[in-house]
């Protein structure tokens, strides 16, 4: 169990994924571009491959964790982490997208 102090932390918004391609030496990973609200888009990388063809995804409003340190990897350097609901059952991935209305940059709460 965690206090809400600690759930505070977590910044939480809504990322506009701006592209989306498969990373080629890698079975899991697609890189993102998404538009988190701020000046640049942000590099994200997600181990959804398997489950996502990476040019569909292109205008997806996810959620995404916006404060997480970033992460280098041997690909690049993540910059945030995008949410998904994974089937226990291995059914698949599942990306947290937003409605209509909602816009890049927007805090969730």
């Amino acid at each position: 169990m965690i206090n809400i102090e600690d759930l505070m932390k977590v910044k939480l918004v809504i990322a506009t994924i701006v592209s989306a391609e498969p990373v080629e030496d890698s079975k899991k990973l697609i890189k993102f571009e998404v538009d988190a609200g701020e000046e640049k888009c942000r590099t994200v990388f997600a181990g959804i491959k398997q489950y996502y063809d990476a040019s569909l995804l292109i205008g997806k409003k996810v959620v995404m964790v916006a404060n997480l340190e970033p992460r280098e990897m041997s690909f690049g350097t993540s910059e945030g982490m995008l949410l998904a609901a994974a089937s226990p059952s291995d059914e698949g991935v599942f990306l947290l997208t937003a409605d209509e209305g909602a816009k890049a940059g927007m805090k969730i709460s």
